[in-house]
C-alpha cells in the first residue's frame, strides 16, 4: 500500500474539507482501478463515497491510465487528477474497499476512520507454490476435457507449472508484462514439445495447446467488454488493446518455441 497516496496533506484553506473528501474519492477510485475493478464499479463507488461524506455532486472521469474526480459543494468545485499504475488483479482488495465505502454510507465510519481502514487493507496473495500447482492442475484438467490421455495430462501439468513459476519470477522482477507472457509461453511450449519429439503417449499435441491456457488474458478482456457495453469506451478500448497485445506476445512465444524445436503441434 502506498501510504503517501492516501495521506496526501490537505492545505489549510476554506475548502480544505472538500479537497480532502475529493482526495479520498480519488484515492479510492485509483486503488480499485489498480487492482482490476471494472470502470462502472470505480465510478459508482467513488461517487457514493463522496456523497456519503457530504458533497453534493461527484463527477468521475476514468482515463486509460489516470483518474479525475470533481466534487461540487455549495457552488464550489474541486478537481483532482492522478495517474494510475497497475498493481495486478486482486479481488480481495476490491471487495474490502467496497465494504469500507458501505460502512461510510451506513454512518459506521467517518472520514478519518475510513482513511485508516483503507490504509490497513493488505492485498491477499496465495503462496506462489500453491498458485503454480493449482495452475498446473487446472491446465491438466483442461487437457483431459479435450481428450488427452494420462501421459499428456502429466506433461501438461509439468509444462504449465514450470511456465507459471517462470511468470512469477519475471513478474516479481518487474519485467514488462508482454515480455513475461512471451517468455512464459516459450517455456510452456518448449516443455510440451519434448513430449512430441519423444512420442510420449498418444495425444502429446494436446499438451502443447493446454499448457499455455494460463496465459489467456481472460479477466482484462472481460473487463474490456464490460466497459464498452456500459459506455466507458476509453478504458474499454485501452483494456482490449492491452489484452490483445498480451495474447500476441503469447502467440509469439509459442511460435518461437515451435520453430526452435521444429514441432508444429497445432497444424
Amino acid at each position: 500500500m502506498n501510504d503517501a497516496l492516501i495521506e496526501t496533506p490537505t492545505p489549510q484553506t476554506p475548502d480544505g474539507d472538500q479537497r480532502d473528501i475529493t482526495h479520498l474519492c480519488l484515492v479510492t477510485g485509483i486503488l480499485l482501478l489498480q487492482h482490476g475493478a471494472e470502470s462502472a464499479l470505480v465510478d459508482s463507488v467513488s461517487t457514493r463515497l463522496g456523497v456519503a461524506l457530504g458533497t453534493e455532486v461527484v463527477e468521475v472521469a476514468i482515463l486509460g491510465n489516470a483518474l479525475s474526480v470533481t466534487t461540487i459543494h455549495d457552488g464550489h468545485a474541486v478537481t483532482l487528477i492522478r495517474r494510475c499504475v497497475d498493481r495486478g488483479i486482486n479481488m480481495h482488495f476490491v471487495t474490502e474497499t467496497q465494504r469500507a465505502v458501505l460502512a461510510v454510507e451506513a454512518k459506521e465510519l467517518d472520514r478519518e476512520a475510513f482513511r485508516a481502514r483503507i490504509k490497513a487493507i493488505v492485498p491477499w496473495h496465495y503462496p506462489r507454490w500453491l498458485v503454480a500447482l493449482a495452475i498446473g492442475l487446472s491446465c491438466a484438467c483442461f487437457a483431459r476435457l479435450a481428450g488427452a490421455d494420462l501421459i499428456a495430462c502429466v506433461v501438461t501439468f509439468v509444462a504449465s507449472t514450470v511456465a507459471m513459476v517462470t511468470r512469477q519470477i519475471l513478474a516479481a522482477r518487474h519485467f514488462n508484462p508482454h515480455v513475461t507472457f512471451f517468455v512464459s509461453a516459450f517455456v510452456a511450449t518448449s516443455v510440451a514439445c519434448q513430449a512430441v519429439t519423444s512420442q510420449l503417449g498418444h495425444t502429446p499435441k494436446l499438451a502443447m495447446a493446454s499448457s499455455v491456457l494460463l496465459l489467456v488474458p481472460g479477466f482484462p478482456m472481460i473487463n474490456a467488454v464490460s466497459d464498452v457495453v456500459k459506455g466507458y469506451f476509453h478504458t474499454g478500448v485501452a483494456r482490449a488493446v492491452m489484452a490483445t497485445m498480451l495474447g500476441s506476445a503469447t502467440a509469439g512465444g509459442i511460435l518461437l518455441a515451435m520453430t526452435v524445436w521444429r514441432v508444429w503441434g497445432w497444424l
